[in-house]
């Protein structure tokens, strides 16, 4: 492939070289986190880290590990920078639904270091193409300090399920209240709409649950707006996780494969909604 060949030597001059024989395989996992249009990224050896937020309620992230990739070089402990990740997923699809049968595109992605762009070259059916998309200083990212040792409540599901759950849930509603507990009705999701109230129950021994560790009952409300966006991560997953802590912030982890069966994951992380906890008090 002439991907594999072409600028091989000058791989030299940058401190992040990453390859991938299906480009897909990149834009699927950035697609479940793209609500927002910038993204700070941040690349070790362990593979690539993507971050976006949201009105300091909502943070998500996508995990790349290296593995994925047929190759991943990186010469510093770190690499972070901050880009615009709608044009980056434009770049990834820049040849769009291929109308050949089993093609790929295959990505080359450099970056020289701070300052410099990030340079991607994709190639599909011999046709080549470069982009360079300017990067920007990094911001600091919100520390939601989730802790495992404070988790109270977690349920590992299958994702088909709460798929379900979400499409039928009442979006005139501003918050979803999730209710999980050792007693029943162990998980439930709960909106206040214009039609009233609206539940969704789910038994700790449905074939759906794969795990169910619930230490207490805990009852926390969250801004239907700030969940919204996990939506798109929910609908390409296989697997979710749910998970409470002692303050009533939310991880949703999804687990998501790739073409190649390979598996990656993204993170969401919500803030209780506590201004709403009188108004809709049962």
């Amino acid at each position: 492939m002439p991907l594999n060949t072409q600028q091989a030597e000058d791989d030299g001059q940058y401190v992040l070289v990453a390859k991938l024989d299906n480009a897909r395989n990149m834009s699927t996992i950035l697609k479940a986190v793209h609500f927002k249009e910038t993204a700070l990224v941040i690349a070790s050896a362990m593979g690539l880290k993507v971050t976006v937020e949201d009105s300091k309620c909502i943070q998500a992230n996508a995990f790349l590990q290296a593995g994925i990739f047929q190759e991943f070089l990186i010469k510093e402990e770190q690499v972070t920078f901050k880009i615009n990740l709608t044009v980056l997923l434009e770049c990834l699809n820049i040849f769009g639904s291929s109308s050949t049968p089993g093609s790929t595109t295959a990505l080359r992605m450099c970056y020289a270091g701070y300052g410099s762009p990030l340079v991607l070259m994709l190639e599909e059916g011999g046709v080549l193409t470069n982009c360079s998309i300017k990067t920007q200083e990094p911001d600091e990212t919100l520390d939601f300090n989730f802790c495992s040792t404070n988790v109270i409540n977690k349920i590992i599901m299958k994702s088909e399920c709460l798929k379900e759950a979400f499409n039928e849930l009442d979006m005139t509603s501003e918050i979803l209240q999730i209710l999980m507990s050792p007693d029943k009705p162990y998980f439930r999701l709960s909106t206040f709409g214009n039609a009233g109230s609206t539940h969704s129950d789910f038994p700790k021994e449905s074939d759906m649950v794969e795990a169910f560790n619930c230490t207490q009952t805990q009852t926390n409300r969250y801004k239907v707006s700030l969940l919204k966006p996990s939506v798109k991560a929910l609908s390409s997953s296989v697997r979710v996780s749910i998970r409470t802590d002692n303050r009533g912030f939310l991880s949703l982890q999804f687990m998501i494969k790739n073409e190649d069966g390979q598996v990656c994951f993204v993170e969401y992380y919500c803030a209780p909604d506590e201004d709403m906890e009188e108004d809709y008090d049962s």
